[in-house]
């Protein structure tokens, strides 16, 4: 069936439509506008269109229900997924489902043109969908900031992908969960996942470790072994700090990555195997490619994909939620009732550093959960070293739009109305506070930091004053 050039919008909200309509007719293309599923599939029956944008949730069919029935009626229409609700599983639903891709709200109008404008021209070659197959039972990837959104959307982008993947990120940061989401969503899923962190193995056992060995390779070696390498045959290996690995493994391993087999310690036939190999570090690989640490013909091969983990710190809109998930976690382990925050203690966690990433906030909650005195935690309750931090920790440039963010959930949760009035003075005072301390109090120079004519200085002063 031919289709028309129509772009479909649907979503029960009439102010999403309108603004996609305005923008995608902005930019030359014809639309048609839905408010459920059901009318927009009507609509098709007639006349194919050429690309659909999408809610995710709305009332009677959502998206993803729609996304199935499209993918089995119009295999070759690209469907854009929106969705408010930020979660590592509708990413990878919404790509499994064969969504062309995943737009998160709120989103910029530019980059929403730009994709259906990316949908219109791989129209031609767009794959039909795969089904859905069911979701195991990840552990929890949490994060609604821009940086995870991205992790999550190449984590369903490659959902059918074979390709290498490199992870760079700090110590912490959840390079492990990240792996093994990718497994669980790859087609190797029901295979075996094996880790192997380079930096916690002696550098004399991981030949061994990672090729195996036969029977009397080496002293002690009493039995046959099979190193990750075989265990992993058919899955996923995830070599962790990667960039420790010595220079002679390096080589074995580029071997390995193209013929796809190996040699164990000791045995005179070499092995085969097929592994999909994803690589992960806190180094930085093209550094030590320069310093001569690193092969540059292997660091090439395992940065066929990137994916960067934000650190904690550049997240901290997350932390509210990560405390709150990591608690609970913790008290059910310990089969007690979970502990909850004041608000003052999450506006102390938010501004601190963490540079231990998720992995400290975690180690945090389980210590809070067995020493806390009371079921809500207070600023005092925190352990010394951190608490020490908290009117110093906030880093230069840190989160104060998660802050931000943070103190006008409290207003509004306190019944806080007309919160502009008070807020707004409130910045414009900070920034001529500051700029006129560093200038030494002089006026026009202060103006010039701020953007503003000095006069407008002056009236904004006169202003506050009157406040």
């Amino acid at each position: 069936m031919s289709h028309n050039d129509k772009i479909y919008i649907i979503d029960d909200d009439s102010s999403i439509r309108w603004v996609l309509d305005k923008a995608l007719t902005g930019a030359g293309l014809q639309v048609a506008e839905f408010d459920s599923a059901d009318s927009a599939l009507a609509a098709a029956s007639s006349q194919e269109p050429a690309v659909i944008v999408t809610d995710i949730r709305m009332p009677g069919m959502d998206g993803l229900e729609l996304l199935e029935l499209i993918n089995s009626k119009y295999p070759d229409l690209p469907v854009i997924i929106m969705t408010a609700h930020s979660d590592l599983d509708s990413a990878v639903s919404a790509y499994k489902g064969g969504a062309f891709e995943y737009l998160p709200k709120p989103f910029d109008v530019d980059d929403a043109v730009a994709l259906v404008n990316r949908a219109l021209e791989a129209r031609a070659q767009q794959p039909p969908g795969n089904a859905q197959p069911s979701l195991q039972d990840v552990p929890e990837i949490i994060g609604k900031a821009p940086a995870m959104q991205e992790v999550f959307r190449a984590i369903g982008r490659l959902s059918n992908s074979n390709a290498t993947v490199l992870i760079n990120g700090e110590s912490g940061t959840g390079k492990e969960l990240v792996a093994l989401a990718l497994h669980r969503h790859s087609a190797r899923a029901a295979k075996p996942f094996v880790a192997l962190n380079m930096a916690a193995i002696p550098r004399d056992l991981l030949e061994s470790e990672l090729f195996g060995h036969e029977r009397g390779a080496f002293t002690g070696a009493q039995n046959r072994r099979a190193g990750r390498f075989e265990q992993a045959n058919g899955g996923t290996l995830m070599l962790d700090e990667i960039g420790d690995m010595p220079a002679e493994l390096q080589t074995r391993l580029l071997r390995v990555l193209a013929d796809g087999e190996f040699y164990p310690v000791g045995a005179h036939a070499p092995k085969k195997v097929d592994v999909r190999i994803i690589a992960a570090t806190h180094q930085d690989l093209e550094q030590r490619v320069r310093d001569g640490e690193f092969r540059e013909d292997l660091f090439h091969r395992l940065n066929v994909i990137r994916i960067q983990l934000p650190s904690l710190r550049h997240r901290r809109e997350d932390i509210p939620l990560l405390m709150e998930y990591f608690l609970q976690r913790a008290a059910s382990e310990l089969a007690v009732e979970a502990k909850s925050l004041a608000s003052e203690t999450i506006a102390l966690l938010m501004q601190l550093d963490w540079p231990g990433n998720v992995r400290q906030l975690e180690n945090l909650c389980r210590w809070l959960t067995v020493m806390a005195p009371a079921h809500e935690v207070r600023p005092e309750d925190l352990p010394e070293d951190l608490h020490a931090k908290g009117s110093s920790g906030i880093a230069a440039g840190s989160d104060w739009q998660g802050l931000l963010r943070l103190w006008a959930q409290q207003q509004f949760a306190g019944g806080a109305e007309r919160l502009l009035d008070k807020a707004l003075p409130s910045f414009e005072k900070v920034l001529i506070d500051v700029a006129l301390q560093k200038t030494g109090g002089r006026r026009q120079d202060a103006a010039r930091l701020l953007g503003w004519g000095r006069n407008t200085l002056t009236r904004k002063l006169k202003e506050l004053e009157h406040q």
